[in-house]
């Protein structure tokens, strides 16, 4: 994988301590989005902005309304533990008061840094756009106990990157015991076992994720944008003051 590189469990350790937060108030964030309060838009009958996603050209998945006068953007890794902090503080009240409402829209653009992390995300892309969000926010709310459950055994670690490519992410996603854990939220282990021998369309996502991260200049995870520009907060306390400057009231 040349954008992730497949390393060992020490610069596993390192990845997923290279993730940072901040809860101070910007100015470029704060003051350069200032707007109107916007209107509520409708969902069309019988859906609901929090059920609607799709995929984006950058290699996102969006969330809520796909034209929602404000586009909150996210690049995240799921080896991250400050993303994981951000999914669990943020994603009922990001999804209920400001999704939900048609206003914002949320996309999370995988930023891929090693192999535990292109192994959760590809069994979060694995089906359809609907379903990545959520099993992005379970994997980020277990990450500890699946980082835990790889690093007690570092001898299936180093046989997983050994194997044949296309075998190399399942041997490490039994190891860190995802197959089990996505099967019992309704990812079949068949399907699974699937995507995770898919080596061109992980290489293809893999590359995607480089140049989207290097055309916006994205070097580290928690990263956010809101309407194309970027903020300095990556903290759900520090961005949702910003949402409802923009207009999100």
């Amino acid at each position: 994988m040349r954008p992730v590189h497949l390393a060992t469990l020490a610069s596993l350790t390192l990845a997923l301590a290279a993730c940072g937060n901040s809860d101070e108030p910007s100015s470029e964030g704060a003051a350069a989005i200032e707007g109107e309060p916007v209107a509520a838009v409708a969902a069309p009958a019988g859906t609901s902005w929090v059920d609607t996603a799709s995929k984006t050209a950058d290699g996102g998945f969006v969330l809520g309304n796909p034209d929602a006068p404000l586009k909150l953007v996210e690049y995240a890794s799921h080896t991250c533990g400050h993303c994981a902090d951000f999914s669990e503080s943020a994603s009922v009240p990001l999804q209920e008061n400001y999704i939900g409402t048609g206003r914002v829209s949320y996309e999370i653009r995988p930023l891929l840094r090693d192999p535990l992390d292109v192994t959760i995300d590809t069994l979060a892309q694995c089906g359809a756009p609907e379903s990545y969000h959520a099993r992005s926010d379970q994997a980020w709310g277990a990450l500890e106990q699946i980082a835990g459950t790889l690093q007690a055994n570092p001898a299936a670690y180093e046989a997983a990157m050994t194997a044949a490519p296309e075998q190399r992410f399942v041997q490490l996603a039994q190891s860190a015991g995802l197959i089990d854990f996505f099967a019992a939220r309704g990812l079949s282990a068949d399907q699974a076992r699937q995507c995770l021998s898919d080596t061109a369309k992980i290489q293809q996502v893999a590359d995607q994720s480089q140049r989207s991260a290097e055309s916006n200049e994205v070097t580290g995870t928690p990263t956010f944008f809101l309407n194309g520009r970027r903020l300095e907060e990556n903290t759900w306390a520090a961005i949702e003051p910003v949402l409802q400057r923009a207009g999100a009231r």
